[in-house]
């Protein structure tokens, strides 16, 4: 849905419903906008007067006029052709817009422009025709949010560690903990890949196929996949810190499925799915069309590696220790 800022008509509900003393929630839900954007729009074009503050507060009009005059602002790089070639000109030498905002500063020339007001023209209609981020340091084709929310908290916390992983989990003393990992194929196949499980005490094999390498989809299928197991046979998996597993949040609520990680750069810390991985590579080598696989293929190899002896289960093959 494309972003449309407010207009004198909503700014004039929203100073109504205060003077009415409305929730902001209710000013938004009338206004079919998102409480945050109300909230916003209310702290950031709200008049204030430290010499007469009985007169502070929202008014409709004086918002529209701040929006408006906000807006002028940013369109400066138009309104002054002069100032737009040199901008340009110093981006082409390779100056960021950082370093342009600052230099003008430093010469005292009129008029100024900030480094924000440059990335909006970069990557607005003008900026854009003209090609203009392609001399940007990063060359990013689109604006990653100033303002952007964080996720709070670590993406893979200290206390998910594998170095607070239970003892019995290390010595594979308990069935039902697994390691994870993702299979990567050649570029030319797309973003298929092949998701990789196995059961720590039993080396029990499983192998099943993605079409994309988002972490939504991936969580969505391994908990499709693991669901049907009874409880004691999904306790824990334990990943390595690839960006793929960044919402393994999802898993303890959705199937009762505790998660730990490995150190940085330390893939040996799960080392059965490493192994089975370099088995799996045999049926599974980096060039196989991934997405013209079947599900009947996929058991058809999960089957096979399932169905061979291993040294380690005194030769019973995983299928028999499972």
């Amino acid at each position: 849905m494309a972003h449309t800022e407010l207009d004198l008509r909503e700014r004039r509900v929203i100073e109504d419903m205060l003077n009415a003393t409305m929730p902001v929630s209710k000013i938004a839900v009338e206004l079919g906008r998102h409480r945050s954007s109300v909230y916003r729009e209310i702290k950031r074009n709200r008049f204030a007067d430290d010499e007469l503050p009985y007169l502070n507060g929202y008014y409709g009009m004086v918002a529209q006029k701040a929006a408006r005059d906000r807006r002028a602002r940013r369109r400066k790089l138009i309104r002054f052709p002069e100032l737009r070639k040199a901008v340009i000109a110093q981006m082409m030498e390779g100056w960021s817009p950082e370093q342009i905002a600052g230099r003008l500063q430093f010469e005292g020339r009129r008029p100024r422009v900030s480094d924000e007001t440059i990335y909006t023209y970069v990557f607005g209609p003008d900026g854009q025709s003209a090609e203009l981020a392609r001399h940007l340091p990063s060359r990013r084709k689109k604006r990653q949010p100033r303002y952007a929310r964080r996720p709070s908290g670590l993406v893979f916390p200290p206390d998910r560690s594998i170095h607070q992983r239970p003892d019995h989990v290390k010595i594979r003393e308990t069935f039902g903990e697994w390691e994870g990992d993702l299979m990567i194929f050649e570029r030319a196949q797309g973003n298929a890949n092949i998701a990789s499980l196995v059961e720590r005490k039993t080396r029990f094999a499983v192998l099943f196929r993605n079409n994309e390498r988002s972490t939504t989809h991936l969580m969505n299928r391994l908990m499709t996949v693991m669901e049907p197991l009874p409880q004691p046979a999904r306790r824990s998996i334990t990943f390595d810190r690839g960006i793929e597993f960044r919402n393994w949040r999802k898993l303890e609520p959705g199937i009762g499925t505790e998660v730990w990680f490995c150190d940085p750069q330390a893939p040996w810390q799960k080392g059965s799915v490493e192994n089975l991985n370099k088995r799996a590579r045999r049926y599974l080598p980096r060039d196989t069309p991934v997405a013209a696989l079947s599900n009947r293929n996929m058991r058809a190899i999960c089957d096979r590696l399932n169905g061979t002896p291993r040294k380690c289960l005194g030769w019973r093959t995983p299928t028999e220790a499972f």
